[in-house]
């Protein structure tokens, strides 16, 4: 089953983005000089409000707010659509109900999906600041999106206070906006429920802005900051988080030892232990939370779904894990076909190399797109650049540590989020001087590059008018693409309303075809499964249906096909008369 509103035509938005980038170049050699009045008085607005350091910063993370409730009406609020998603909001129910996990619910086995574990307890996989912020929104704001806005308005100021540290003033705002337009309108970080990419990229930020500060002034706020950026980490992408905090620890250790700005140690201690306090106590808290949702203190998220479901490990020097007892047969593919596929593809001397480069360049054109390419072609230049030195190591070590893992998908990355943008800009005042036979073709060039990047979210508002083929659900193109996904999810929730408006209580059987594809799961469910209108169940044998439907004989039982369009719901006891029909009528022949 394919969900997408865009007609299946063969223009995309890629293919657009390319063609106007190539327009670009050759304009910018052919026409060196084109409207260079016109540029110049916006530059010279946009660098007055860049010189007010802090009201810029404000009016970035306002611009990510106002413009992306402005694009509702062509992008409104997403409709959770893949397992993540699920999963994400069942951590952020669980919260806003005062919970930290949920009992493991009586018939579990009906119940069992992916990304979510049953037992110790019942809760997300996953690490839980995507749940807070989520929960955050729902109690706050009426709806668990708005927590995720927030949080994506909080990066987009954070990576423009991070690039004021490390850039002059007009660049830094013009990386700021470029967060907003590429990271906060379309992708897939603030239209679905599940990265944690901005919360990510929130905390990176506020480590790498923070640094140079601290090393500059040894203010205490600097490094309260840095602690934030390290819970925000571990709360997230504990691992990517570790291959920044690592040189970032480094650093602070030479200054402390050889720093000529660093104050007395009585000092610096005084000042390092409101921070330090932070880091003790978050680390007792998500001791804490996991030992109440997976048994152990030392028992880390992720850990026991793994263990229970997984084949395909997360390292390339870890073998296969051997096969697990499923107990359905969506779920053995999900874990057989969308992830150990891959495995096996990157695990071995042959496929490494091809597959390392394959996710190297999905991860380039996800932070990039197409029109901002041609400043990377300055990259040498950056690299001997001390301004930035730091940032260029900070990147290599991203590199090694991503190298030995197997699955990269943007957000995995998102802790260098405030570096990839810092380490561009860069080129982009490389590219900006660059004057072949001395015309300033690298100005144009670079102007026009943000220009693309303007009429391309023009292009993503119309894609329909317009004609222009998005990427389809369930392929995973719009997790590598700053245009983001379409709004998919509405066939599920449109059975789910039906049922909302029938008296008493449902109780939904999913049964998949042979064809069906694992990543479109529907059997997700809230913290408090008995005490919900519509409970979603995987159909299995007769017996283990039958015990299912006794125990909830008070509800109203369906078959739910979600494979067939439009999806067909059918009275379970229709179903079940007629398969004992097919039974006799067998047993008489």
């Amino acid at each position: 089953m394919v969900e997408s509103s865009a007609p299946n035509t063969s223009v995309t938005l890629p293919l657009l983005e390319f063609s106007f980038t190539l327009i670009a170049i050759a304009a910018a050699f052919c026409a060196p000089r084109m409207l260079s009045t016109s540029f110049l008085r916006i530059e010279n607005a946009f660098g007055r409000l860049a010189r007010r350091q802090g009201l810029a910063v404000v009016v970035v993370g306002l611009a990510a707010v106002v413009l992306r409730l402005a694009i509702l009406p062509f992008i409104p609020i997403p409709i959770p659509f893949v397992t993540d998603d699920f999963s994400f909001l069942l951590a952020a129910d669980t919260f806003g109900l005062g919970r930290l996990t949920n009992p493991t619910p009586a018939m579990w086995a009906h119940f069992e999906t992916m990304h979510e574990t049953m037992r110790p307890t019942y809760m997300s996989m996953y690490f839980p600041s995507q749940g807070l912020a989520l929960a955050a929104g729902k109690l706050l704001f009426g709806h668990p999106w708005f927590g995720l806005l927030l949080v994506t308005a909080l990066m987009c100021a954070a990576i423009c206070w991070m690039l004021q540290a490390w850039l002059p003033p007009t660049w830094a705002l013009l990386g700021g906006f470029l967060a907003v337009i590429h990271l906060g309108l379309f992708t897939y970080w603030i239209n679905t429920y599940h990265s944690g990419g901005s919360i990510s990229a929130l905390g990176g930020a506020l480590i790498l802005g923070a640094l140079p500060r601290l090393k500059k002034t040894a203010h205490f706020r600097y490094g309260l900051l840095i602690a934030m950026g390290i819970v925000l980490l571990a709360y997230t992408r504990p691992y990517e988080g570790m291959l920044l905090c690592l040189p970032v620890a480094v650093a602070l250790g030479h200054w402390v030892v050889y720093g000529k700005t660093r104050p007395r140690p009585a000092i610096l201690l005084r000042r390092a232990a409101l921070p330090l306090v932070l880091l003790v106590a978050a680390g007792g808290w998500l001791g804490y939370y996991d030992y109440r949702a997976f048994g152990s203190p030392t028992t880390l998220p992720y850990t026991v779904n793994r263990a229970t479901y997984a084949m395909a490990p997360y390292f390339v020097w870890q073998s296969q894990r051997p096969e697990p007892v499923y107990r359905h047969a969506v779920m053995r593919s999900f874990y057989y076909v969308c992830e150990l596929d891959f495995y096996n593809r990157i695990h071995s001397l042959s496929g490494y190399p091809v597959q390392s480069l394959v996710k190297a360049v999905w991860a380039t054109h996800f932070y990039t797109g197409i029109a901002l390419l041609p400043p990377l072609a300055m990259l040498w230049w950056v690299a001997k650049d001390r301004r930035l030195r730091f940032l260029v190591i900070c990147i290599g070590i991203m590199i090694a540590g991503m190298a030995i893992q197997i699955y990269l998908i943007p957000h995995y990355i998102a802790p260098f989020t405030a570096a990839f943008y810092a380490i561009g800009l860069q080129a982009m005042r490389h590219l900006r001087v660059w004057r072949p036979e001395g015309k300033p073709v690298g100005m144009t060039l670079a102007r026009l590059c943000v220009i693309v990047c303007l009429v391309m979210v023009g292009m993503r508002l119309y894609a329909g008018p317009l004609h222009l083929r998005l990427s389809e659900f369930p392929v995973t193109n719009w997790n590598f693409e700053w245009y983001g996904p379409d709004h998919f999810g509405t066939e599920r929730v449109r059975v789910v309303g039906q049922m909302a408006q029938l008296p008493g209580k449902q109780l939904m059987l999913v049964r998949y075809s042979a064809k069906h594809n694992p990543m479109q799961e529907w059997v997700y469910n809230a913290p408090d499964i008995d005490g919900s209108k519509v409970i979603w169940a995987r159909e299995m044998d007769a017996s283990n249906n039958a015990e299912l439907i006794q125990h909830y004989k008070d509800r109203q039982a369906w078959l739910v096909e979600p494979d067939k369009l439009p999806a067909v719901v059918t009275p379970y006891s229709e179903v079940d008369e007629r398969a004992k029909s097919g039974q006799l009528l067998a047993a008489s022949h």
